[in-house]
């Protein structure tokens, strides 16, 4: 276990190294990533971010829920109160799904993953919980009908056995 002693030391190392001084709140890469709680599956290292380069958001199995469009509604007040308007610049949100992920093993438990996803549980086939690629595709497709036009949105798969992504929905504008 990483006891509070562990991490005190770990918080030191990463003072000492001083690469957070000059960072801003908003993402340097105008990049959001929805990604899974799975600690093999930290998008930071998965897509070689830099510390700043990126707001992210992990959840269980990473899923864009009505918990998520919440946190990105906040997100975007966070951003309107400190520049005054939306965030400058071309904005990208990347939803990251992974293979052997633990969101599968909740199948069994429909009354649960409806409450998470906040509808009746016979739609849940619609959220395609066991089918990471078809997940990807189903998230994208909410965060196109919910976040402002002219934002990019793309939908990846990795692969926890070799450690590669698959680009499954390609970078796309969201539309008026």
């Amino acid at each position: 276990m990483i006891d509070t002693d562990e991490l005190a030391k770990r918080n030191a190392e990463f003072a000492d190294g001083g690469s957070f001084g000059n960072l801003k709140l908003l993402p340097s890469g105008g990049l959001t990533v929805i990604g899974c709680v799975d600690p093999r599956v930290d998008p930071s290292d998965v897509l070689g971010l830099e510390l700043g380069e990126a707001a992210v958001i992990r959840n269980v199995g990473g899923r864009v829920t009505p918990a998520t469009l919440r946190t990105l509604e906040m997100l975007s007040k966070v951003v309107q109160a400190r520049t005054g308007g939306p965030r400058p610049g071309a904005v990208h949100y990347v939803v990251l799904h992974h293979s052997d992920c633990g969101i599968t093993d909740l199948a069994a438990f429909p009354e649960l993953l409806a409450d998470y996803f906040d509808v009746p549980a016979g739609d849940l086939d619609a959220k395609a919980v066991t089918e990471p690629a078809a997940a990807v595709r189903v998230d994208v497709g909410i965060l196109k009908q919910k976040l402002p036009a002219g934002a990019f949105v793309s939908g990846l798969v990795y692969d926890v056995a070799t450690g590669l992504i698959d680009i499954v929905v390609a970078p796309a504008r969201v539309e008026t």
